[in-house]
């Protein structure tokens, strides 16, 4: 990410000739033109996608940057607003607040640029050190580690064409099942999508029902099956997909899927575990002590 210079973003009171000391102005001195001003200043986040699964029609079309401001303390308000944190929809207002092109809508954001946006406005706003809670998953001890989230990288994804699959003109890539053999075209999930299947699993749950995100989230993916775009026949392949299809599709996908790399090495320790973990975001990314 780049910093934008914004110039001239304070005017200094203007001076006024006198032969004693200058002191500041009283209140009831104060006139409207000695007041500061301030722009708050915007930097460019490189997408990790640089726009190439948008469709034409989108703003982010072949577009590697997003234009946003950084966080200010009325961007503190939207995060300490209860109403928006019990509808959880806090953070997606913080997102949408701070991107300067109001034509770009978080909810249509893929969700590995929604990603780099969302470590972009924490570090504007409280920077990049991030302290969370690490539980060993061998011992189950906890401890805290610090993360330097400006040093997480944006990753591209890998060659579609390395793995047989091929990127469409509306940004969708088209790949060939290894036991039905059939050609599924899937499309890279959005804000909206990710918004979906967290409250269907919410909804199921509550409803006493089976929780089914994977299939939930197949169904928001696939959107033709050996080129038809019916609803039934996608839903008929979810509900009878073999499992080595699922998960060589699911594969396939977080492959050559454009996001943030938010591995990290984790060692315990308490009883010298090793694995690759994912950076935690808990309560404290956008609400540090």
């Amino acid at each position: 990410m780049s910093a934008r210079k914004n110039e001239d973003r304070l005017k200094a009171p203007k001076s006024k000739q006198s032969k004693q000391p200058e002191l500041p102005p009283t209140p009831e001195e104060f006139k409207p033109d000695d007041t500061l001003t301030f722009v708050t200043p915007t930097e460019f986040v490189e997408i990790p996608s640089a726009g190439r699964f948008y469709p034409s029609t989108h703003p982010l079309h072949n577009v590697d940057t997003i234009e946003i401001r950084h966080m200010t303390a009325k961007d503190e308000d939207i995060l300490a607003s209860s109403a928006l944190l019990k509808k959880g929809i806090a953070i997606d207002r913080l997102l949408q607040s701070v991107i300067v092109d109001k034509k770009i809508k978080i909810q249509d954001l893929l969700i590995g640029d929604k990603n780099a946006l969302l470590i972009a406005a924490r570090v504007t706003g409280y920077g990049g050190e991030y302290n969370a809670s690490i539980r060993c998953p061998s011992c189950g001890s906890t401890e805290e580690h610090e993360f330097d989230l400006e040093s997480l990288n944006a990753i591209t994804g890998e060659d579609p064409d390395e793995y047989g699959a091929s990127i469409t003109e509306n940004g969708t890539f088209i790949a060939t099942l290894p036991k039905t053999g059939l050609n599924v075209e899937v499309r890279f999930l959005n804000g909206s999508d990710e918004k979906y299947v967290a409250q269907q699993t919410k909804m199921n749950k509550k409803n006493n029902l089976s929780d089914s995100p994977l299939s939930t989230q197949l169904r928001r993916m696939i959107v033709a099956v050996n080129g038809s775009r019916d609803g039934a026949s996608i839903n008929n392949l979810v509900n009878n997909m073999p499992a080595f299809d699922s998960r060589y599709l699911r594969g396939l996908y977080s492959k050559i899927s454009p996001n943030v790399d938010m591995n990290f090495n984790f060692e315990c320790s308490t009883c010298s575990h090793e694995q690759t973990m994912e950076v935690p975001l808990t309560a404290e990314f956008f609400w540090p002590r």
